[in-house]
Order: C-alpha cells, then structure tokens, then sequence
C-alpha cells in the first residue's frame, strides 16, 4: 500500500487555497475537505432557524442537531457539502453566508465542533483540507503544510470576479469591505486566529497563474512522499 500524507493549506481570503487543494486532491486520488464549507454550512444553518449565536447555551442546543457530511459529485466531479442530508454546495456561496461566517467562525463551541469532525475525518490519511487553522490547529502533525498569502488588492479583484458571476448587482466596495472584515476578524480571533505555521511552506501566487502554483505545491508533496 503507498504511502498517504495529510496536507494542510491555510491562509489568507481569496488566496486560491481551494482550488490547490481540489488540484492536489485530484492528481493524488486524495480526499478534498473544505474546512470553509463547514463553518458556512453552520452559519447557513443559524440563519435558517434564527439561532442567536452570542446565546452560548442556544449555540451548543443547535450544534447537536447538525450532521455535516462532504459526497462526491459525478456531475461536477467535486466533494460537495451536505448539510443534515441536504446537498447546500451552492446555497453557502452567497454574500450573506460570506458576511457572517467570521463571526460564527469565531465561536469557540463551534470550532471545537468542526475541529473534532475534521479530526475524525483525517483518521485515515490521504486528505487535503484548506482553512485558515488547519496545519496550527487541526492537523499541527500533518506532514505538508502550505500557507497560501496574495497582495490584498489581487484578492479584492479575484473575489469580485467570483461574486460577480452569481451576483451582477455587487459592488467592487462591498467585497473590498467583506474581504478585510474577513481578513481582520480571522487574523484577531481569540480561538485558532489565522497564523502561518512555523513549518509550512509558504506559496505567494500574486502573479502567478493556477498551473505555476499547481507544479509548486506538486513539487513539496513529491518530496513529502519520497
């Protein structure tokens, strides 16, 4: 049997973490996990059954009644969450999960919630999960760690041709706003704030393109697994 690693890419807000992660997933028939998608199908769920989420005890009665799970789509050849049975892979993609999801992010039961399935998840190697605490909190053992920054002005563009596609009426202020809110509550919080692990690899791509970031991050994980 070859042998498996876990990576972990972490980093900034429209840094392309996903997207590496999906590529690396796919060239090592390695399980993709977007940490991401949990929290903002938690969020989805708070805002769905109007959950106070500054009410610690209403917080812990909601976390018990959530089932997140991640099923391959042969359509779309991706890992998609699934929310208490209901595929929302695109549902958590909207703005206001995006606005909010820092703030649920944040909460200490529930990324204590995330963490331990994440954890479970990992069990067997053989995964690539991205977020913003995966190589320091989640897997801090894993064997690559990559932590993906971008000048901010590039990610400002990049979100916005993101959002733009699903939503023409968004303005280029408003996702500059959402992205550093984003960038300062994720890099302030008190629980697992966003900070690069002392032995990741650190993957710049300001100016370069998805196949240059691809054969780099392929390079470290060769290495990894001679």
């Amino acid at each position: 049997m070859s042998k498996k690693i876990i990576i972990t890419i972490d980093g900034w807000s429209s840094c392309g973490k996903s997207t590496l992660a999906k590529q690396l997933a796919t060239a090592l028939g390695y399980v993709y996990i977007d940490s991401g998608a949990m929290y903002r199908a938690i969020t989805l769920y708070f805002l769905r059954n109007h959950i106070d989420w500054t009410d610690e005890k209403e917080v812990v009665i909601a976390l018990e009644n959530i089932i997140l799970d991640f099923q391959f789509n042969p359509k779309t050849q991706q890992s998609e969450i699934i929310l208490n049975g209901e595929n929302v892979e695109y549902v958590i993609r909207d703005l206001v999960i995006a606005e909010k999801v820092s703030d649920v992010a944040a909460i200490k039961q529930v990324r204590s919630f995330a963490v331990a399935q994440q954890q479970l998840m990992g069990n067997k190697k053989g995964i690539v999960m991205d977020g913003r605490d995966i190589g320091t909190t989640v897997f801090p053992k894993a064997e690559l760690k990559i932590f993906m920054t971008a000048d901010s002005s590039v990610r400002v563009e990049r979100r916005f041709k993101e959002f733009f596609e699903k939503n023409p009426n968004i303005t280029f202020d408003e996702v500059k706003s959402n992205l550093e809110l984003r960038d300062y509550i994720d890099s302030n919080r008190e629980i697992s704030p966003l900070r690069k692990a002392n032995d990741a690899y650190v993957l710049d791509n300001t100016m370069m393109s998805m196949e240059e970031q691809f054969k780099i991050a392929k390079k470290l994980v060769d290495e990894k697994l001679a």
